[in-house]
């Protein structure tokens, strides 16, 4: 395991500590979050947790579902006391970008249906700025490449997102444009823009969301409440 396995491991670990029984819980994607899951999985075995796990992914479904905990999708809930996900990058003021996994969507529509909401990251993912992680749209296929010259005539250097020539598709079959901006200095701004262009499904700016964040550094995780 690499030490940047054995951050995230921890913060793994660190995060279910919030699990209750009786919970309804959002379940992210993402690498840091496997480890969460797994350590989830083991909570439950142990403990005899009477939990309901809802995904944002079918990856995450299927690693659920393997660890024996019991899943519903978001329409078969009332609600959602937590949601634990990942996050690509974290500005210092705590705004994020998500969708490096291509999960984004769902991750946003859960997270907004949720109480509280928890990023695990390590450390590398901590920024002063957003931007030089690539900031992703999920877009309907339809149009995409007409979509994808007003990107360019706004200069924000969009790039479909592709494996082996082929288009990366989500878990609602629709493309990804990446945009490398390399930095964001107003994400507010940015996120009204980008909700107004039609074809946008989706995009991975998550803003005034998280409630706590789960840092992994050398001497452990680190727990920061940022909102109420």
């Amino acid at each position: 395991m690499t030490n940047q396995d054995a951050l995230k491991q921890l913060v793994g670990q660190e995060a279910v500590k919030f699990i209750k029984d009786g919970m309804i819980v959002g379940l992210g994607t993402g690498s840091t979050v496997k480890f969460m899951v797994d350590a989830l999985g083991k909570k439950v075995a142990d403990q005899h947790l009477s939990i309901v796990g809802v995904p944002t992914s079918k990856r995450t479904k299927e690693q659920a579902n393997h660890l024996d905990i019991p899943t519903k999708d978001l329409d078969e809930v009332d609600h959602i006391d937590l949601t634990i996900d990942g996050a690509d990058q974290i500005d210092k003021n705590f705004q994020g970008i998500k969708g490096g996994g291509g999960a984004h969507l769902w991750e946003k529509i859960v997270a907004i249906n949720s109480t509280k909401n928890i990023w695990i990251v390590d450390q590398s993912k901590l920024a002063d700025q957003l931007g030089s992680f690539p900031l992703p749209l999920e877009v309907i296929p339809y149009g995409s490449h007409q979509l994808f010259q007003r990107l360019v005539a706004r200069g924000f250097n969009p790039v479909f997102r592709m494996i082996n020539n082929q288009y990366v598709t989500t878990d609602s079959n629709n493309y990804i444009i990446d945009l490398h901006l390399h930095q964001i200095k107003d994400p507010q701004n940015l996120a009204l823009t980008l909700d107004q262009m039609t074809g946008i499904v989706e995009h991975g700016l998550f803003l005034n969301i998280v409630n706590t964040v789960i840092v992994g550094q050398e001497n452990g995780p680190k727990v920061l409440q940022v909102r109420p």
